[in-house]
């Protein structure tokens, strides 16, 4: 039997983060992963994929609409090779798998191929199609199993027309109308990918707007622009049916007055969140206990309720983002270490890849006032700076929430061309616990979009934005 100091099942971002991590901390690692490929659904049928395709997309609908505006010109018409483009997607996703075998033989960590399942709280059995058991033997085991797409009880995956995120990355076809539901993260980035390559895209929301959890004023400008893309919105619908007869799926809803609305589409994105995955993991026979909602119960340590097992990303509690697996992955394996860790859960950012992009950090309006913190606000229109108006990306906004009394910033929410990059200026400052006059008094280039934040700190100091 193979023993190690760590085994860490499951090779998503936290997965082999915290195995990568282990190894540079001196422990012998293994790493446990029942797919063909690492990196688990980010990099596979998650982040990255979907990153590929919401390019590739913009791409083309830059070509279509907006080239002419900026004197390009292309002669005869423009046609999409759809089976190009998924193969271009699978081509990133490939590459990014590939540097994650990389990243394990240089450090020298082990990649054991099946379904790990606890044997008892130190022994893990590994089962592969096709070959003989392997149980190996670990001082510490990380839980890094993930999540899967979640659905309603009364819907029906079919894996064909009534699909989940996995599937609308490979599709055959470019849809006639895809119905949506579900208006977060997920549902919006692909339904803009499908609305830019053609599909008539109808969203479906059991909330009262998009985006339910971040600001509502970020909610309010995505609508607005993604309504003017040609994306239909159902919001306060509640879904009751889902049936699907030959090539068409009718979706059933009812909205906030009972009256019944129906869509009919060729295909249907459940897209209501993700659960998180511990199927055929037999914790029980460790004696990790789960909690209410299915997932690992951990301790402020990421320790479960078994001294020696850890748990981390989807599969516990909190966002379910890479880059907060990540960063648990790395908390994990400092803390087994013996070193003292921190992450500030608050200072977590949440982005949606649409265009414009949503990012955001910290508290968003509602949560202080329900908080009853006394804040101010600065804001500052994309429409306003040079670098937009060049480009052309005039939608959006940087909204910046500081303390009425002490001026320290307490949220930034940002609607805008490379929002998902701009956010870490905004996570580094609240890092430092800077205020809206530390970040006004700071240079930023010229032209940027970057300006915004400066601006938008600068309205919220004293409203002195100097461009607005």
């Amino acid at each position: 039997m193979s023993k190690y100091d760590v085994a860490v099942i499951g090779s998503g971002p936290g997965g082999y983060v915290a195995a990568i991590r282990c190894a540079q901390l001196g422990m012998k690692t293994a790493i446990i992963e029942k797919y063909n490929t690492l990196g688990g659904t980010c990099l596979n049928v998650g982040c990255i994929p979907s990153k590929a395709l919401l390019d590739s997309s913009h791409h083309y609908e830059d070509a279509l609409k907006h080239f002419e505006d900026h004197g390009i010109e292309i002669p005869g018409d423009i046609k999409l090779n759809f089976k190009k483009m998924i193969e271009r997607k699978a081509s990133v996703v490939e590459q990014n798998t590939k540097g994650i075998e990389y990243l394990m033989d240089k450090n020298s960590i082990d990649v054991l191929q099946g379904v790990g399942t606890f044997n008892d709280k130190n022994t893990v059995v590994i089962s592969s199609e096709g070959k003989d058991d392997q149980t190996i033997e670990a001082k510490h085991i990380i839980i890094a199993t993930g999540s899967k797409p979640a659905t309603l009880p009364f819907i029906k995956i079919d894996k064909e027309r009534i699909i989940t995120s996995t599937e609308a990355l490979s599709l055959k076809e470019i849809p006639r109308h895809m119905v949506v539901i579900g208006g977060g993260v997920i549902g919006l980035e692909l339904g803009q990918v499908y609305r830019r390559l053609g599909a008539e895209v109808s969203v479906v929301e059991y909330m009262d707007r998009i985006i339910p959890t971040m600001d509502a004023a970020q909610s309010k400008e995505l609508t607005k622009v993604m309504k003017k893309q040609g994306v239909k919105f159902y919001v306060s619908h509640k879904v009751s049916k889902v049936a699907r007869k030959g090539d068409e799926v009718t979706i059933t809803a009812t909205d906030k007055k009972d009256k019944e609305v129906t869509l009919s589409g060729d295909y249907c994105l459940v897209a209501v969140g993700r659960r998180p995955f511990t199927d055929g993991l037999k914790v029980e026979n460790a004696g990790v206990k789960l909690n209410e909602r299915g997932q690992v119960a951990v301790n402020e340590h990421m320790q479960t309720n078994v001294q020696n097992i850890y748990a981390i990303g989807d599969v516990v509690r909190g966002a379910m983002l890479a880059h907060k697996a990540e960063e648990e992955g790395v908390f994990v394996a400092e803390t087994i270490a013996g070193q003292k860790p921190h992450i500030d859960y608050n200072l977590i950012p949440g982005v949606v890849y649409t265009w414009p992009e949503v990012a955001s950090v910290g508290k968003t309006e509602e949560q202080l006032k329900e908080e009853d913190i006394a804040y101010k606000t600065g804001q500052f229109s994309m429409r306003a700076l040079g670098r937009s108006r060049a480009s052309g990306d005039i939608d959006g906004f940087v909204k910046i929430l500081a303390d009425k009394k002490t001026d320290e910033v307490l949220g930034v929410h940002i609607v805008g061309a490379r929002a998902a990059d701009l956010i870490a200026e905004a996570v580094t400052a609240m890092e430092f616990r800077a205020s809206a006059e530390d970040i006004a008094r700071m240079s930023h280039a010229h032209p940027t979009y970057a300006e915004a934040i400066k601006e938008a700190a600068l309205a919220a100091t004293d409203d002195r934005a100097l461009h607005s």
